[in-house]
Formats: C-alpha cells, structure tokens, sequence
C-alpha cells in the first residue's frame, strides 16, 4: 500500500501528474547561480530536473490523510476542463485525477475536508468539477478551508493584476461556487484542524501561504506546500521562485520553517517533489543540509 502512518494519522500521495515545466532553472528561480545549478546538476536528475534540455520537473500532488476519523485532502492540483489561458499546458486539462483517488479508496462524498493551504490555480484545481455547465464542489460533504489573505488577495474585485496572469479565472471556477455553496471556512494566523494537525500561515510565496503540521505520539512532519520547489532550497533557501509574491518574505518563512523541521525532527512533504517526496533535514552550521530522503510511492504515478 502507497501509505506511511505518522501516530495516528495515515498518509497518502495523489499524483495529478508530473514532468517538465518548460522553464529553466534560472527561469524558475530568477537570480539562481547557474553554476549551482550545474555543480548540482547529477542528483536533481531525473526528479526534479530533466537530462535532456535542463528544465525544472515537478508534480502536481495532493496529500491524503487519514486523521481523527476523517478523510483530509491537503491542496487539490490544476483540475480538469479549466480555461488557463496563461499555461498552455494545463488548459482545459483532462487527467485521471478521480480515478487516483478512488485507487486510495477514496470517494468524493467520503472526503469531510478540504485544505488549500494557498490559491494559486495549482493548488485549487480539483475544488470544483463541471457538471451540467457549472463549476460545482467536487468533495460535497467537505468543508474547505481557505487562508483569509489569499481568498481576499485572488478575488478579482481586489486585484486588478489577475488578469493574464497564472491565475486568471481560478476565483471564479474552482473558489467562489465552493464559497457560494456554504463549504468555505477562512482562517488567518493558524488554525487547529484536530488533535494531530496544525495549520500556520506561512506568508512569502503569496499572501496567505501556509503549512499543515502534524504532531502524534512523538511523531512529527510538515506538509510544506510552496515552501520549496526544488530541494536546492534547503541549502540555499534564499532561492525562490517566480511566483513568490514577496521573495524576502518567502526566505524568512522557509527559514523559520527549515528549522521547525530539524527541531522536531519532523518529515518534510512539499506540495511540487516527485520521485523521493518527502524529506529530513538537519542544522548544517548557521543552514541547512538534506539528512535523507523518504520515497513515498503514489496513487496515479
């Protein structure tokens, strides 16, 4: 079976997909070195960066857990059938996404709760499905939880910017019919999701960025979202992506969190790693090193 138990709470890995970006590295991570990339260039392969024509990879994941009695699902992928004018290669999508959860015996109307831990178009997908020729919850018995930051930040009323970006159209798709049908509960500053997990903004990457954390009987680990994209962050987490909001900020997060993590010798499972997903750290001086990676096999890969 495709499942670690941490306490008393099981996890599984629901891959949507994974592969190429079709950006560079120094496009990814605007400012990056080349020449880290390059002296690094042997183990980032094939996982988290193609042999071929040097382009990052990533997955498109979600994180099943099984926890005080309820079916949690940590963010929710692209989505199919969504017009993404700004990403060719997710626009109006189809992928066996369903079919993968069910593989994890998973229903749709078994889920009781739903976790973004932020809105970016990746992570929100599966929020909602087309049915009859409207956006419609695709988990009706869930309640789903949204940082406050992010849904006010994503609302096109607010932010005029939205418009031609990564993220045009997902508030009205895959946010508002879930707001508009009762099902979203905003949180800010952290939020107690049961007696194992924790939710804590993690601000940087957008505005309402968070992080799932679980603690059960002695056990530890951090559902880092969009903490990292590449596990060259843990060593150099002043890195960041293109799509951080606010880069400083996003340093200062990962940080903190990196060493949360070493602190409590916790795992740590970042929304986008494919192949080894998850990872330990440890202190590495005044950073942070890479202890070993734990390969945690998914549904649909």
């Amino acid at each position: 079976m495709n499942e670690i138990t941490l306490g008393d709470v099981t996890v599984a890995r629901i891959e949507e997909m994974h592969g190429p970006v079709g950006m560079t590295p120094e496009q990814f991570f605007p400012g990056s070195p080349a020449q880290l990339w390059q002296e690094n260039h042997d183990w980032l392969i094939p996982h988290h960066l193609s042999g071929e024509d040097n382009v990052v990879q990533v997955a498109m994941q979600t994180w099943a857990l099984r926890s005080a009695g309820r079916t949690i699902l940590i963010d929710t992928g692209v989505g199919n059938g969504k017009s993404r004018p700004a990403v060719p290669g997710w626009d109006h999508l189809e992928t066996g996404y369903l079919d993968n959860l069910a593989a994890a015996g998973i229903k749709p109307a078994d889920v009781d709760l739903v976790v973004n831990t932020h809105l970016h178009v990746d992570h929100v997908g599966w929020n909602t499905r087309l049915v009859d020729g409207a956006w419609v919850p695709t988990f009706p018995n869930a309640t789903y939880l949204m940082p406050r930051a992010d849904f006010e930040h994503w609302n096109p009323a607010n932010n005029p910017n939205i418009a031609g970006g990564v993220n045009e159209n997902v508030f009205e798709d895959s946010v508002a019919p879930v707001y508009a049908a009762g099902q979203v509960q905003l949180w800010e500053d952290d939020h107690v999701i049961d007696e194992n997990l924790r939710l804590l903004a993690a601000p940087g990457h957008t505005p309402g960025s968070s992080v799932v954390t679980l603690g059960s009987r002695g056990e530890h680990a951090l559902f880092a979202a969009d903490l990292m994209h590449t596990p060259l962050q843990v060593a150099h987490p002043r890195i960041h992506s293109c799509f951080c909001e606010d880069p400083i900020g996003a340093h200062a997060t990962r940080t903190n969190l990196l060493g949360w993590a070493v602190d409590h010798t916790a795992l740590v499972l970042p929304a986008h790693f494919s192949g080894h997903s998850a990872l330990t750290v440890a202190r590495d001086g005044a950073g942070f090193r890479i202890a070993g990676w734990a390969s945690l096999p998914a549904y649909g890969a």
